[in-house]
């Protein structure tokens, strides 16, 4: 039977990609926050300019923000699980 377990200092540089790995969250999150901004003051525009293609693409603008913002945070979440579920496999 064959037992590994990920090793955090079998590499060189894996403090530093760790440290990469959530600058590029970070940056992410940031862009999740401006990309619903901007999607919500389109929302807001084609609404009150009875304009239903921008109303419609502001809607669906501020779905796929709050939606990568969740992939963002849950990220760290989403990979232990699966990986708890490849262990049990």
């Amino acid at each position: 039977m064959i037992d590994i377990d990920p090793n955090s200092n079998g590499l060189p540089g894996i403090e530093q990609l760790r440290t990469i790995v959530g600058a590029v969250m970070t940056v992410g999150l940031i862009l999740s926050v401006l990309a619903l901004i901007v999607s919500a003051i389109v929302w807001a525009y084609g609404a009150n300019s009875s304009n239903p293609h921008l109303s419609g693409r502001g809607k669906l603008g501020v779905l796929i923000s709050c939606g990568a913002a969740v992939i963002c945070g849950a990220a760290v979440t989403l990979v232990n699980f699966f990986w708890n579920v490849g262990q049990g496999v």
